[in-house]
């Protein structure tokens, strides 16, 4: 073979493809995270109290009662109430925060309800502040978003429970009138979760409303029978029983050596913000190990250029 044929078979590098994209059948299947709403006693808190391993967040004390309490204990589940501080916003996100970030047995985090936990920091807030201009909603929706983004990232099954209100539209005439019924609470939660569902109670039935689905499974304006294993028949039982896997959160030395080379490293306005944004944390504490290693490196590679 002469030089130019060898020349010729000489291919160039292949440079390292920055995308980090993968097959999507690699992506792991999620766990449920849901809104179910309704009136009082048509069995939201019942059947939540049938999925696996229940962390339970009482923010009414209605759940004190002892059928209630022998249904979660048998179920391996254990009590968050009143007297742990259910109704604090701040004490529940910590519960969360811990939830998502340590090793532990359970598998379903119940919060009953969001509606009363979201009245009472408006409430909160109309004292401190008053509530011209919906100054007390505000002031409610900053917890309320803070607490939604841990139930994001946390790997658990997530059922919030709301009470039942009033929905209002006009007519066909242009006069106000109610056009069905939605819950009581911050009004994105259904955006922020995956399914909602309302609960209703006919006789001895008890049936769920789809109102909201991102989920194949779960066609909007279904209905059907409300229990565990008819939810877990549809979704996967196999996905909603798993053992829950706690985020491993940036160590002290990575978040040191983070700092020194931000300190080193001039970026553009905004680029430290869009990383936070982007791993769902308000500071670099709050990121995954992982996501820090990354910046880690992709500061060290400017270090050197």
């Amino acid at each position: 073979m002469n030089e130019a044929a060898k020349i010729a078979e000489i291919k160039p590098a292949k440079k390292p493809s920055k995308l980090k994209a993968v097959d999507p059948k690699s992506a792991e299947p999620s766990k449920p995270k849901i809104l179910i709403f309704g009136k009082a006693g048509v069995g939201k808190t019942w059947g939540a109290l049938d999925f696996p391993s229940v962390y339970y967040v009482d923010t009414e004390g209605g759940a004190s009662r002892a059928h209630y309490t022998d249904k979660l204990k048998a179920s391996g589940g254990v009590y968050f109430g009143i007297e742990q501080g259910s109704q604090s916003f701040e004490n529940v996100i910590a519960e969360v925060k811990a939830l998502a970030t340590e090793d532990h047995p359970y598998r379903t985090l119940v919060l009953d309800s969001g509606s009363k936990l979201y009245d009472m920091a408006r409430q909160a807030a109309a004292e401190k502040g008053g509530d011209d201009y919906g100054r007390d909603k505000k002031e409610a929706n900053k917890p309320a978003r803070e607490l939604m983004r841990w139930v994001e990232r946390i790997n658990m099954n997530v059922i919030i429970i709301c009470h039942e209100l009033p929905e209002w539209g006009l007519d066909a005439k242009g006069d106000r009138t109610q056009i069905g019924v939605t819950f009581d609470a911050w009004a994105k939660l259904d955006y922020e979760l995956d399914l909602a569902l309302n609960i209703k109670k006919t006789g001895l039935s008890r049936k769920a409303r789809v109102t909201k689905s991102r989920l194949i499974e779960f066609e909007e304006a279904a209905s059907f029978d409300w229990s565990y294993e008819n939810f877990a028949q549809k979704y996967g039982k196999q996905v909603i029983e798993s053992k829950s896997k706690a985020i491993v959160l940036a160590t002290p030395e990575q978040l040191a050596e983070l700092n020194t080379l931000l300190d080193v490293v001039k970026l553009p306005e905004g680029e430290t913000e869009k990383w936070l944004k982007k791993a769902n944390a308000d500071n670099f504490a709050e990121m995954d190990s992982d996501k820090v290693a990354a910046c880690i490196n992709m500061l060290k590679s400017k270090v050197k250029q």
